[in-house]
């Protein structure tokens, strides 16, 4: 974000990282091999009967903030009532903003946002003895998300502060290897207000063949090809956004041919058309968030059900959730109505697997609230009162 309305202040001293704690996390799909087991600590093991019914919940925090979190919250939820179950914690991971996870389930990656910025991998264990795999600095500052690519042999991160994206192996333990590339984005200039280009999101596109970059400081969203063998990024095109848009975070439709984009500073949501032979990304005419405007909605991150029949916008100004429904095959977006995300500045959403929960991140009233989607309209019902999770900005159900 800009320098007026950046999200938080990032501690830049170090935290001393010592160990992790960590209770079980039934229903990850594998464990892998690392480092010396972790201590235990949290509440005692689910019963075998109630083990098999939760769904493993993990939750990115800022640890470098009054009041924020410990590290990587460790937490199950009930996939038919929502409830949400604290474990745990992973210690040792600085400011662990946002999470991904392996295909296979079986690594955790993390950012550490810090003005050295860096990824953390951790090997996760069925027996809820988690293990730090090491940390890899991502070349840039303030790094705010990350994705794997889907052959599970690249992680890709975005650098906020610095504008730039970086590309690290991913070796059978689900370890990193050093970095195997950088890309600033030194082009186009900034937009009006900002100071620099600010990587927000990094993904790869459905069919695999191209990875897109959103930069919120140079209203642009960048294409790149990637090499399978060397791990590197080559350009092919660039989408610009209006001037002062503010491109914050994409998400794909599930046929691969559109794609959403949420505008964090001009309060809009565009749809655009995506190419997948070419990697061009074509942004259509901005469209309301519901929310009062220009200035005031915030928006921070679209998510998109299984099916393409609607999506979700989290509005941090006035702490709403804003509902769509998904028409012409995924090219055109409906307002539909919105509703209070029940917490205090919606920093990210989530989908369960199952795609009848959604998860909404609160970073100041330090809080997750979930809710049960309807299948057949997509309205939202919220799945009893909010969970307390310090400095929580990011859930990953599983």
């Amino acid at each position: 974000m800009s320098g007026v309305n950046r999200r938080r202040f990032i501690g830049m001293g170090a935290v001393a990282a010592t160990s992790v704690l960590a209770a079980p996390a039934p229903g990850v799909p594998r464990s892998r091999s690392g480092p010396a087991a972790a201590a235990v600590d949290g509440p005692a093991a689910p019963s075998r009967r109630r083990a098999a019914a939760v769904r493993p919940l993990f939750l990115g925090t800022y640890t470098s903030v009054a009041g924020g979190g410990s590290g990587v919250g460790l937490a199950t939820y009930d996939p038919v009532t929502g409830a949400i179950s604290g474990t745990g914690t992973i210690t040792g991971v600085d400011d662990p903003s946002y999470l991904a996870v392996h295909p296979d389930g079986g690594t955790l990656y993390t950012v550490n946002e810090r003005q050295n910025g860096t990824v953390t991998a951790i090997a996760l264990a069925e027996d809820g003895h988690h293990r730090i795999l090491g940390t890899r600095s991502t070349g840039g500052a303030g790094p705010t998300h990350l994705s794997v690519r889907p052959d599970g042999r690249w992680l890709l991160s975005a650098n906020y502060t610095s504008g730039s994206v970086a590309v690290h192996p991913i070796d059978a333990s689900g370890a990193l290897g050093e970095r195997t590339d950088l890309v600033e984005h030194s082009a186009p200039p900034p937009g009006p207000g900002q100071d620099g280009p600010h990587a927000h999101q990094i993904v790869t596109s459905p069919d695999g063949g191209h990875v897109l970059a959103v930069d919120l400081g140079n209203d642009t969203v960048y294409t790149y090809r990637p090499d399978p063998s060397a791990g590197t990024l080559a350009q092919v095109s660039y989408a610009r956004l209006r001037p002062g848009a503010g491109p914050r975070h994409l998400t794909f439709h599930p046929s691969g041919l559109y794609a959403y984009l949420a505008d964090e500073l001009d309060n809009t949501v565009v749809v655009c058309a995506y190419e997948p032979g070419s990697g061009l990304l074509t942004p259509g005419e901005p469209q309301s968030t519901g929310t009062p405007g220009p200035n005031g909605g915030f928006p921070a991150q679209l998510v998109v059900t299984g099916d393409g029949a609607f999506a979700y916008l989290a509005n941090r100004g006035p702490n709403t959730l804003t509902r769509y429904a998904v028409e012409a095959d995924g090219a055109a977006l409906r307002l539909l109505d919105t509703v209070p995300s029940g917490g205090d500045f919606p920093r990210q959403l989530a989908l369960s697997p199952a795609g009848d929960l959604l998860f909404a991140a609160h970073q100041r009233s330090n809080s997750v609230t979930v809710f049960h989607v309807d299948r057949d309209n997509g309205g939202l019902r919220p799945a009893g009162e909010p969970f307390t999770a310090p400095g929580a900005v990011c859930a990953l159900p599983l």
